[in-house]
């Protein structure tokens, strides 16, 4: 069923008319058999997917943890088919649509997302940093820079990064002080006084973070921005799949790169 979701998800189709690639896999020997389109629908609209998709997502990752050490942090949006509530569009308001949001952590070097967080639309994006960063950290990676924008500007969030091994490149907003206080409170006057008195050399690894627009963009442009579920949590789990079949893209695309040997399948020594 995970397959047959991100092969209708790969496919950009809707579920009837993916059909015809399900029957495809079957005849390779892909899939045992074909499953209804509705049963697909159905499975997608199940909390059980998600944790399984997230697995996946960091599994797909850690082929590239011996190459990716710099990493970057942003959110996206997709677009549902669903309009914003029924009280604008009676009071002659603009009618919008309603939007998912993607909490992204990737690699910048080769765009693999080692981290990601699918909530509504409105969604704080600062409150997704340690959580994407651990997710980075957890899947084997090593984090020597992390760069994200001034929305994550936090002393927690350079903490965590500095406890991490890592350098936090985040610029600061012009309202903030160096001042030595609270969590973080050493990390937080370095990086100040590293932002201040060498702006440009602060600027040359923070520029790293636009790898992450790359990596919005190679989602949006080989999958659409565009998410076809209606049900909230079929939403979640089709952005998921988004990502799922980016990371296999690049996987890919990797092994003949920098020619690394795929090795899926181990047959355990006899012993």
């Amino acid at each position: 069923m995970v397959f047959a979701s991100a092969l209708k998800v790969y496919s950009t189709f809707s579920l009837r008319r993916f059909m015809s690639d399900m029957r495809t896999a079957k005849e390779n020997g892909l899939i045992n058999r074909v499953s209804s389109y509705s049963s697909v629908s159905n499975y997608m609209r199940s909390e059980k997917p998600t944790s399984v998709l997230q697995y996946l997502i960091s599994l797909s990752a850690m082929s590239l943890k011996s190459v990716e050490t710099k990493f970057a942090i942003d959110s996206t949006g997709f677009r549902t088919t669903k309009f914003n509530d029924y009280c604008r569009e009676k009071h002659k308001t603009a009618q919008y649509h309603n939007w998912v949001k993607a909490h992204i952590c990737t690699g910048v070097k080769t765009n693999i997302v080692t981290g990601v967080e699918v909530l509504e639309g409105h969604s704080a994006d600062n409150l997704q940093f340690i959580i994407l960063a651990e997710k980075t950290r957890v899947a084997g990676f090593k984090i020597k820079e992390m760069s994200a924008d001034k929305a994550y500007s936090g002393r927690k969030n350079l903490a965590y990064i500095n406890s991490a091994g890592g350098v936090p490149f985040i610029p600061f907003k012009n309202n903030t002080t160096g001042h030595l206080r609270g969590e973080g409170g050493h990390i937080w006057r370095k990086m100040y006084n590293f932002f201040t008195f060498r702006r440009e050399e602060f600027l040359q690894h923070y520029h790293l973070r636009s790898n992450i627009e790359s990596t919005n963009n190679m989602i949006k442009a080989k999958f659409t921005y565009l998410v076809r579920s209606k049900d909230k949590t079929a939403q979640i789990n089709e952005v998921l799949l988004k990502v799922l079949c980016h990371n296999l893209v690049v996987l890919i695309q990797e092994t003949h790169e920098l020619g690394i040997e795929p090795n899926f399948f181990t047959t355990p020594s006899s012993s």
